[in-house]
């Protein structure tokens, strides 16, 4: 059976991590299709403002606002949130 990549995104956007992440804002409340929001995902953008939710201490980083299908400034973004889940849960500075 081939599935369709908007089957795939579709799955993915009904994931409980997907869910989870609609619990701490506007993000999916809008009238957006779901290559929007797949996108709104991936840019990094409303992650690393759910991560500073969790853990507000501030970071040295800067995330870039204006991603713009850039794959570059969406790994970079990326990065980011990954080096602040990591900080995190090693236990940083104020753990």
């Amino acid at each position: 059976m081939d599935v369709t990549v908007s089957e795939l995104m579709e799955l993915f956007l009904q994931s409980p991590l997907v869910t989870w992440v609609k619990t701490f804002g506007s993000f999916g409340s809008g009238d957006q299709d779901d290559l929007t929001l797949y996108m709104d995902l991936v840019d990094g953008i409303f992650l690393n403002q759910i991560m500073l939710q969790i853990d507000p201490r501030p970071t040295n980083q800067r995330i870039n606002r204006h991603v713009n299908n850039d794959v570059n400034l969406r790994i970079q973004n990326l990065t980011i949130l990954v080096r602040s889940i990591k900080t995190y849960y090693q236990g940083g500075p104020l753990h």
